[in-house]
């Protein structure tokens, strides 16, 4: 029973138990359902989370993504699968991107790089691709632009390899433009390519081996991408395949081609590319020049150019001038080398400067330079246009005697050309003329970018041609000349973004220009097995072929591309003679078909075919005389300024037209308006610069205006007023100009001379000029210079120790005398510039750290992976091949010189070349240095030279992790509490100490400031007592009281009448009686503001009223000590209101006993308002007993004053009565009333008498005139008569009242009897 009764009981606890649990789980259901159908309605997202999670109706992003879908890469990412994508994000990446990929294989593994879409703004976004785990490890590739195949059918995809077993991706984008972005393939050790679909990949013997590809037949490669043996080679008449070597065809002797398809020789041209490259990757290189000697060809790296010296005595030299110095700031030097072939050395030349004196040498880059045999024998070196971090992009031409050692900037004739980087440039020797294509230039309006120009230059008579432009803006492309052909091929083909949408950067594009006919060609681009898209190539021409090898396209390349023309000599007739087809012109001569050029040599006859004349269009582009008709568009000058086609006619008639460019006038202007910056503009003596415009224009031909005389660089100005010295300056400051400096003996013996002519006309002067008394013992200019640097010199006894400003006494003294600036001397002599010269202006290249290179607004953008500033205008073309990883242009963003400068993790991890060091103690302390995702690295100090970022190693002791150092580059730690918390579920800062605050830590407490990142101090704000918070960083106190300034509240803003003293009280604004004063505290600098003081000081009984837009507290005191108002105690209070808008008070004299008190002061303190608030407050003051006599005084004197007036008023209007009789004369009334009199008269006045009902009648009636109809002599022959009149009965129409038709309330008065009596 026992035991029934206690399980009875354990079942009946257990059932309860159970209810109880049920209960609770229905409650927790309901609450639940509840929930989930309220509130997870809200916690939807509008827009899918792409890399992140919906939490709460916003999306939270994953690591390294940002943006309201987390559609934007930004930040580091670790990629350790064996394949995968990487992309920047579904959409157009965004401003300012920085992301960074690595990709981590096993040791030495190969991984491979595909990149399926890429388009980002060319030369201003790029993709990094390194062969390491950090920025520090080779630089394999460069990708900006568009990137898609360049031939239909061609699906050749940029591929990129390393073999470290990492690879590192680090994309940058610029504030300008943002495009498509893209989507890169990796994978690790798999086969080139895939094999490009003709092979198998394979793996090696052994299992570390790596992956091949075994290659169809018929194709060969690594990728298996070539093809080889096309046809079997024509076999067996046309050649045969080698398959023991290259695997090549063998061409019989008769024919020739890729495939021996091609006769020799043939009609046709090809292109063919070798197999045979230089030895090692490392020789691919850009920016470089070639020559071509004895069969051989020679390629120099920077500087860029180089030229064989054509000269048959000295063949064996080889010249390179200027271009860029990579070592150090990569500055740009004018240094001039000598390469002997034979002996294989090197020798710098030092030539000296010829005449003009004046003559600037410009050390230049991506210029051209070409070596020629002018007619006289001499050889010289011509070097064309370039760009100059000193004088911007040059526009003249540089010649280099080689006989003379001797440098010379000629003066050039016909055209004016517009000089730029990156040209190309062909010499042809049997013209003497260099042709000059394309480049980057600066263009009208200060703009910049890419031109397609085409220029001829004659080296002997130093003249410029305009040849017809190609139509395919480009630059670092290269040219040749074959067959009287300029062949330009690739280049960099990037305009402006807005314009191209997107261009590509690399280019193969292949254009013809013909020299005889003065026309361009597209030719087909190569059709070779892979895409040839660069820039940065050189070209050379031997043997009938032209040769191009290197380039940049994303990749440097070590390539050789051969171009073969079709062959003059394989046309049999004249009619396939001279219509050979593109690229090529042929002459036939004497029943054979030759090249053009050499027909010219043959006869002068080929060398001129005149081109056709040309429509309007073609020539309105030129804007100047020498352009206009150095051409070949057939163009003519007329004398409105006006460039039109030579068939048309001139609007303009009395000079004639200009045709020839001999005949053009002086072409300053145009010559002024090519030099692009203020130094170069300085140097040419007949131009000047605009500083608001920033253009260069021509000096007038009338450089100083009327009145003024031209001495030197300065215009003079003698005035014979008599004035003071300090008027004379005014007056010529009135005139733009300065009381003269007569520093000069040209400008002193202009003065003499014009004086003496003054004298023979009796006028004697002696003016001042601008010498004055600086100190007890010196006398300088105005214009700060000494008075030793003059030819003038002071008479006997002079200067006179009562005198400060010196005049010039008369002529034949030509003497100084000193004078007391107040006293005035007869005549001034003004000064002003003629010129205006460039006003502290230095060059962006001068520049070495980012704060100075992008500080005062000026045009510059800094470099910091590459230490240099350069400038804007400029930038592209200082990193053509992006050498730079990020740029600044505001000194804002100069926030670090190297990883060390950085204080927080996330700020370290932002640079590429940085890594965090994280402390011990798990609270967000550590250290940012260089490093790698293996470690900290460090440059060895290496002694007397600078290491370069390559020789960077890895030290992992600078981190060590045994001693509880973490290192992180991929991502931060989890606790980041810059040192002031532990962290709670790893990421959360538990308690901020040390008066820090924030999630992180990372700011001062409000009243504190410093910086507390990376275990910074806090410290107090002091500010005296006026504020309670003060700027974070710097300490400067927000003071709460209108008035007070300084960086701690230490002063009163005494310029805006508020007198006082913080230190020992507050500021007061010092108010005028009887004025009211209106305080607008409403802008955002006013927005710490709560209180404002005023102080007066009243002679007499005081009327106070103030009023706001806001409620405010209000206290009121007085004091007669002249120190009140600095110390507590002195004051003694009158008014305290609280929460109040509008006061108003009295002061009387029976209170405060203003009169035997002049201190007495009041002050108003106006304190604890809300921003933003108006505050209008005035003072005025009264007498309580009127002076009886000043009332008076004042009553007669208004009194009278109206009298006279009334008086004034009466004598007026006496006068126009009076007038007015006198204007009725009988002839005037003849005047106006003669007509004819027929019928009864007619009245002309009528006088109401009193009643109404009479009145006296007035007419105009004519005398008989007797037979003639003239009245006698001396009568008018009118009379006035008048009569008495009954006018009680209706009037007449003619007189009815116009007013009958209003009614008149009030009764009218009885008549009465009238009469005229």
């Amino acid at each position: 029973m026992a035991a029934e009764m206690l399980f009875g009981r354990e079942w009946q606890v257990t059932h309860n138990y159970l209810r109880g649990i049920n209960r609770y789980l229905v409650v927790y259901v309901l609450f639940y359902f509840v929930l989930f159908t309220h509130a997870s309605p809200a916690k939807s997202c509008d827009k899918n989370c792409l890399s992140g999670k919906c939490i709460n109706g916003s999306c939270v992003c994953d690591r390294g993504w940002v943006g309201d879908q987390c559609q934007h890469c930004q930040g580091r990412f670790k990629l350790t699968e064996p394949s995968g994508y990487l992309t920047d994000g579904p959409i157009n990446y965004k401003y300012k991107t920085k992301c960074t990929w690595l990709i981590e294989g096993y040791p030495n593994a190969v991984l491979r790089l595909r990149f399926n879409h890429f388009a980002t703004e060319c030369s201003w976004d790029h993709m990094y691709v390194y062969d390491g785990d950090s920025i520090y490890a080779p630089l394999v590739a460069v990708f900006s632009g568009l990137i898609v195949p360049e031939i239909r059918g061609n699906e050749t995809v940029p591929e990129v390899e390393t073999t470290s077993g990492y690879a590192l991706l680090h994309f940058f984008s610029d504030a300008a433009y943002n495009l498509t972005g893209f989507e890169i393939f990796y994978s690790i050790n798999s086969c080139p390519n895939n094999c490009s679909g003709h092979g198998k990949c394979t793996t090696g013997n052994s299992i570390a081996s790596r992956v091949y590809c075994e290659c169809d037949k018929y194709w060969k490669g690594e990728a298996c991408d070539i093809p080889y043996c096309r046809n079997n080679c024509g076999s067996p008449d046309h050649g045969y395949c080698d398959l023991t070597g290259e695997k090549l065809c063998v061409c019989n002797d008769s024919w020739q081609g890729p495939d021996c398809s091609l006769t020799v020789p043939s009609t046709e041209s090809f292109w063919v590319l070798p197999s045979v490259k230089p030895f090692g990757t490392s020789l691919a290189r850009a920016s470089h020049k070639a020559v071509v000697q004895e069969k051989v060809m020679w390629v120099w790296p920077h500087p860029e150019h180089t030229e064989l010296n054509p000269s048959s005595s000295t063949q064996d030299d080889i010249y390179m001038f200027g271009g860029k110095l990579e070592a150090g700031s990569g500055n740009v030097t004018d240094e001039l080398w000598v390469f002997n072939v034979p002996s294989r050395t090197w020798q710098r030349r030092s030539p000296v400067v010829g005449p003009p004196a004046q003559a600037q040498i410009y050390a230049v880059e991506g210029h051209s330079a070409h070596c020629a045999l002018l007619d006289s024998g001499e050889a010289i070196m011509v070097v064309i246009f370039g760009y100059s971090p000193i004088y911007s992009y040059v526009s003249n031409v540089q010649e280099y005697n080689l006989k003379s050692n001797t440098w010379l900037v000629p003066e050039t004739k016909g055209a004016v050309p517009q000089g730029g980087y990156g040209h190309s440039s062909t010499y042809d020797s049997a013209s003497g003329s260099v042709y000059v294509h394309g480049g980057y230039k600066a263009l009208p309006a200060n703009k910049y970018g890419l031109v397609d120009d085409l220029y001829r230059y004659e080296v002997n008579t130093r003249t410029w041609f305009i040849l017809r432009e190609s139509g395919f803006p480009r630059y670092l492309h290269s040219a040749g000349l074959l067959s009287g052909t300029l062949l330009v091929f690739g280049g960099n083909t990037h305009n402006d973004t807005s314009l191209s949408n997107g261009a590509k950067c690399f280019s193969a594009d292949f254009l013809a220009y013909d020299i005889a006919c003065d026309e361009w060609k597209l030719l087909p681009k190569p059709d070779l097995h892979r895409d040839v898209n660069r820039f940065g190539h050189s070209a050379v021409v031997s043997n009938g072929s032209m040769y191009v090898f290197g380039g940049f396209s994303s990749v440097l390349l070590n390539d050789v591309l051969v171009y073969r023309p079709p062959m003059c000599q394989a046309f049999l007739t004249e009619e396939g003679c001279v219509k050979a087809g593109l690229g090529v012109r042929c002459i036939w001569n004497r029943g054979r078909c030759l090249p053009w050029e050499g027909a010219a040599v043959l006869d002068n006859e080929f060398l001129i075919m005149p081109a056709g004349l040309t429509v309007d269009e073609r020539c309105y582009r030129f804007s100047d005389c020498a352009s206009c008709t150095a051409n070949t568009n057939g163009c003519q000058w007329c004398d409105d300024k006006k460039c039109i086609s030579a068939s048309s006619n001139c609007t303009s008639v009395s000079p004639p037209n200009v045709r020839n460019f001999t005949l053009c006038p002086v072409r300053n202007e145009q010559v002024c308006s090519k030099l692009a910056n203020c130094k170069s503009c300085s140097l040419n003596p007949n131009c000047q610069w605009d500083q608001n415009q920033s253009e260069c224009h021509a000096l007038p031909a009338q450089q100083c205006s009327e009145g003024w005389s031209q001495v030197g660089e300065a215009c003079l100005r003698i005035n014979s007023s008599r004035e003071s010295y300090d008027n004379a300056q005014h007056y010529c400051k009135n005139l733009n100009g300065n009381i003269a400096s007569l520093t000069t003996t040209k400008q002193v013996d202009y003065v003499l001379e014009e004086l003496k002519k003054l004298q023979q006309q009796d006028k004697q002067l002696s003016p001042w000029v601008g010498l004055r008394k600086i100190n007890v013992s010196y006398w300088g200019w105005e214009d700060m210079t000494p008075f030793t640097n003059s030819s003038l010199r002071w008479l006997p006894g002079e200067p006179s120790d009562s005198g400060f400003c010196a005049y010039l006494e008369e002529p034949q003294v030509s003497g100084l005398r000193a004078n007391p600036c107040t006293a005035t001397a007869h005549g001034l002599i003004c000064e002003k510039a003629c010129r205006r010269h460039c006003i502290q202006w230095e060059p962006c290249s001068l520049h070495t750290n980012c704060a100075n290179c992008t500080s005062q607004a000026m045009e510059c953008m800094w470099c910091g992976s590459a230490q240099r500033c350069v400038d804007s205008t400029a930038y592209v073309i200082s990193f053509p091949y992006g050498q730079c990883l990020e740029w600044q242009t505001s000194d804002s963003c100069c926030v670090h010189r190297n990883c060390s400068g950085l204080r927080t993790c996330s700020q370290c991890l932002e640079q590429p070349e940085c890594g965090w060091c994280g402390d011990p103690s798990s609270t967000g302390r550590g250290l940012c240095m260089e490093g790698s995702y293996r470690g900290p690295m460090k440059r060895p100090a290496k002694q007397g030279q600078q290491s370069q970022s390559q020789d960077m190693s890895l030290e992992p002791g600078i981190c060590p992790k045994d001693k509880g150092y973490e290192w992180a580059f991929i991502h931060c730690p989890a606790c980041q509490c810059n040192g002031h918390s532990t962290c709670v579920n790893g990421s959360v800062c538990e308690q901020c100490r040390n008066l820090t605050t924030g999630p992180h830590c990372q700011t001062c407490m409000p009243g504190y400031h410093g910086d507390p990142t990376n275990g910074g101090k806090c410290q107090a704000c002091k500010c005296n007592g006026h504020a309670n918070v003060c700027q974070v960083l710097n300490g400067k106190c927000f003071c709460t009281t209108k008035g007070i300034k300084g960086d701690q509240c230490q002063l009163c803003d005494s310029e805006n009448r508020y007198l006082g003293n913080p230190l020992r009280g507050t500021c007061y604004y010092n108010l005028l009686i009887d004025y009211q004063f209106t305080f607008s505290l409403i802008q955002e600098d006013d927005h710490h503001y709560t209180a404002i003081n005023f102080m007066a000081s009243p002679e007499q009984n005081l009327d106070m009223s103030i009023n706001a837009s806001n409620n405010f507290n209000l206290n009121i005191t007085w004091s007669v000590g002249s120190t009140a108002g600095t110390i507590s105690g002195e004051e003694v209070p009158i008014v305290s209101k609280t929460n109040i808008k509008e006061y108003r008070d009295s002061f009387s004299c029976e209170k405060f006993t203003f009169r035997s008190n002049p201190n007495i002061t009041f002050y108003v303190y106006v304190s604890n308002f809300s921003w933003p608030i108006k505050i209008q407050i005035a003072f005025s003051q009264h007498n309580s007993i009127m002076d009886l006599v000043q009332f008076f005084v004042t009553f007669f004197s208004c009194f009278l004053s109206l009298l006279l007036v009334a008086a004034v008023v009466w004598k007026i209007k006496q006068t126009c009565w009076a007038s007015r009789r006198r204007e009725v004369s009988p002839l005037n009334m003849f005047s106006i009333f003669l007509f004819s009199f027929q019928g009864p008269p007619k009245p002309i006045a009528m006088e109401p008498c009193s009643g109404g009902k009479a009145a006296v009648l007035t007419v105009l009636m004519c005398l008989p005139s007797g037979p003639s109809g003239l009245p006698p002599p001396g009568q008018s022959g009118l009379i006035v008569a008048s009569a008495l009149i009954d006018v009680s009965q209706q009037k007449p129409t003619d007189f009815k009242d116009k007013s009958q038709a209003l009614k008149n309330r009030k009764a009218l008065p009885p008549a009465h009897q009238g009469t005229c009596v």
